[in-house]
């Protein structure tokens, strides 16, 4: 058999629970070789973000491929890319990937910091048109759908919005709302579809995004179907906040052996 492999083309978190090291760890979780092109370099860890540094758009596109043309993935995420010109150079070559790209439009840290631009932002719906699955959360949903995202009403309105932008399907993930953890997934050639767990009272959500995207990465690598990527991504990523380590002095990693 043909060893699944996956990308993440994402930012550095030293503290190792969110960015491309916890994409990494939630790709060896899943059985799948993961590959990484580094797009921003952090100093964070639970306590907060205090620098960043965004590389260089050529040096990322080079990395990408490099990885592409020697081991090429069966599925690719992106994280945080944090200014305009790097998201577009990303959307100029997704125009011509040949696998599925998950876009988590990362835009601000657990911590408040922001990891993507205001000219990012806008840009980044060139990039949302190449996507196989858009993953935003709330506060993201809010910001490209155009209109305040706070409820399961708008949540719905806001996921469709989305897709036409040009994304074949997304999900919006609601982490944000009060009471249960509801995500509502719109399939481009099939509707919409909730996925629900009872909220877990905890501080340690730290890269609780890159982690839940990086499952459904892994799992379409895998050469599952969408829903059943999904599904198994959110009873992970439920698990993973479940039996966290309860490491660090603020908003501490999930459980990425869960």
């Amino acid at each position: 058999m043909q060893t699944p492999v996956a990308l993440t083309i994402a930012g550095s978190d030293p503290s190792g629970g969110a960015g491309l090291q916890a994409d990494l760890k939630t790709f060896h979780q899943f059985g799948v070789y993961g590959e990484s092109v580094v797009t921003l370099i952090t100093v964070q860890n639970t306590l907060g973000i205090k620098r960043v540094d965004i590389l260089d758009p050529d040096l990322i596109v080079e990395q990408l491929m490099a990885v592409i043309h020697d081991i090429p993935p069966h599925a690719a995420k992106t994280g945080a890319l944090g200014n305009a010109a790097v998201v577009e150079a990303i959307a100029r070559e997704a125009e011509r990937f040949n696998f599925p790209l998950i876009v988590d439009p990362v835009m601000i840290s657990k911590n408040g910091a922001l990891l993507m631009d205001v000219a990012a932002q806008k840009a980044v719906a060139q990039l949302i048109r190449y996507a196989y699955l858009v993953t935003p959360n709330l506060p993201e949903a809010s910001v490209l759908a155009g209109f305040p995202v706070e409820d399961l009403d708008s949540i719905c309105r806001a996921a469709e919005q989305i897709a036409a932008m040009g994304a074949k399907n997304v999900l919006v993930k609601g982490g944000h709302l009060r009471g249960k953890a509801i995500d509502v997934l719109f399939m481009s050639d099939n509707g919409l579809r909730e996925f629900s767990a009872d909220r877990i009272d905890t501080a340690h959500t730290h890269g609780t995004g890159c982690t839940y995207s990086a499952a459904i990465t892994a799992e379409l690598a895998k050469g599952s179907a969408l829903l059943q990527a999904v599904e198994h991504a959110k009873a992970f990523i439920t698990r993973a906040i479940a039996n966290n380590p309860s490491l660090g002095q603020g908003t501490g990693p999930v459980n990425h052996h869960a």
